[in-house]
């Protein structure tokens, strides 16, 4: 059984050494032998935001699956995934440890805006990869001032733009109340709504109320939004929090319209929340809804269900969040493939900055992922959704940012 505190695990891509040998290694290429590429992230397995967890195990369990295929060009992938709570002192620790004992090659996929920011400067520093990391907090996609850093995830910023402009589209006269994390990825959806709510439209936002993790809940901060007379709610929350604020503001009979974060949009935290208090919100969705039964005969859900029927429990196969590890695994494996024998920390980051049109099973239609060496913001489309109490169905075409 993969323990709560560290998952080690083995992956490849579909590409298998064809049994010639390995030309010699880079000297620069630390983490990587003949056999193997060590990688190295950081979970909240435990914590305020313990439901991110399933993204991590998710990840584990593809690159077993294609370890059990032969390796990205004859490599074994072995990840190792530490538990820091989310905690940023925790994940400087975990990633010190990755990097200085473990000796991995680069980090992939750790998770959370203040965990990424607390390892940030010192991933850069020496030089080491971050990649993929799993927040659109703008911080992440800023190859100026971090090059080694590359997010993942849509922009936050551009998320809350989004709803900004669906706002105004159909509800102008709305009056805004949100509800934010007290961090740069809370901090990030006030920036995108105000780029929008501009002159005139700058008192839409009618209040605004911080929460910090170390809470046990943010019923309080619903109530006051519920007080402040507004009939707009935004959730910029993460699982925990963001299911406390749907189950809260259904609890008090609001009877306006509420965003809510796509970090918190999976189904079991809608059906943690309960459905009936989850009905009517909307989102900005890019990773399918796995939960819907319309997707059966969906090729990408068909190879979807089948790698969780037999990696993971096969209640993952709903998870919008284990839905988007793989997404994320796919990615890394595929950078990896191109990277050949060159496995320098410089080539892996230089290929993680080529993708061009690549797609992930797990992803909705239309949407590709493209880096460039000025742009580290991966997936840049998302699609407004709305939650009928049971599935997310489209409400409108993709949007590009």
């Amino acid at each position: 059984m993969i323990s709560r505190r560290e998952l080690l695990a083995s992956g490849a891509a579909a590409s298998v050494a064809t049994g010639a040998s390995l030309p010699a290694l880079a000297a620069n290429a630390p983490g990587v032998t003949a056999t193997e590429i060590r990688i190295g992230q950081t979970m909240p397995y435990s914590g305020p935001a313990s439901a991110y967890g399933i993204i991590g195990r998710t990840e584990v369990a593809y690159f077993k699956m294609l370890n059990e295929k032969g390796g990205i060009n004859g490599r074994k992938i072995k990840l190792m995934s530490l538990d820091d709570g989310y905690s940023p002192p925790k994940a400087v620790e975990d990633i010190r440890r990755l990097v200085e004992q473990e000796k991995v090659a680069f980090i992939f996929q750790s998770l959370g805006t203040p965990s990424n920011a607390a390892i940030m400067k010192y991933l850069n520093n020496a030089k080491i990869p971050q990649l993929f990391v799993a927040t659109g907090a703008a911080i992440f996609s800023d190859p100026k001032k971090f090059p080694w850093t590359m997010g993942f995830n849509p922009n936050y910023q551009a998320e809350a733009a989004i709803y900004a402009k669906h706002i105004l589209a159909n509800h102008p006269k709305a009056k805004i109340g949100v509800l934010y994390q007290n961090d740069d990825f809370g901090q990030d959806y006030l920036v995108g709504l105000k780029s929008v709510l501009t002159g005139d439209k700058a008192g839409m936002i009618t209040k605004t109320v911080s929460y910090e993790v170390s809470e046990p809940t943010v019923d309080s901060q619903i109530v006051t939004l519920q007080g402040a007379g507004v009939d707009v709610m935004l959730f910029a929350a993460t699982p925990k929090f963001g299911a406390q604020a749907v189950h809260k503001s259904f609890a008090l009979g609001f009877k306006g319209v509420r965003y809510l974060s796509n970090v918190s949009a999976a189904f079991p935290i809608l059906k943690a929340a309960g459905l009936d208090a989850a009905k009517g919100l909307l989102t900005a969705a890019y990773v399918k809804d796995t939960s819907d039964p319309a997707l059966a005969k969906d090729p990408g859900y068909m190879e979807w269900a089948a790698f969780c029927n037999k990696y993971m429990d096969k209640n993952a196969i709903v998870d919008g969040n284990a839905a988007y590890g793989y997404a994320a695994a796919q990615t890394m494996a595929h950078v990896l493939k191109q990277c050949g024998n060159d496995l320098s920390r410089a080539n892996i980051l230089k290929q993680a900055q080529s993708l061009k049109d690549f797609t992930c099973a797990t992803l909705l239609p239309g949407i590709t992922l493209n880096t460039s060496p000025t742009n580290y913001s991966p997936i840049r489309a998302l699609q407004i959704q709305d939650f009928d109490g049971a599935h997310w169905k489209s409400a409108g075409e993709l949007i590009h940012s």
